[in-house]
């Protein structure tokens, strides 16, 4: 996700973001923890499923 992205998901302007990481450094961390803390989570998520998919697919040939 582009930062101009995360500014539109926030519905703020990408100038304010920039600006939050010179002059708000603990509110910019904590807003990239967020979005990277919702990636993660997207990625376990599709893991999952692509182990559960393994799982079923193999489960037919025992």
């Amino acid at each position: 996700m582009t930062q101009r992205d995360m500014a539109g998901y926030l519905e703020i302007s990408p100038v304010t973001l920039r600006n939050w990481r010179k002059e708000k450094l603990h509110l910019y961390e904590i807003v990239m923890k967020g979005f990277a803390f919702e990636e993660a989570v997207k990625k376990a998520q599709q893991n999952a499923d692509e182990l559960k998919a393994l799982e079923e697919q193999f489960k037919g040939k025992r």
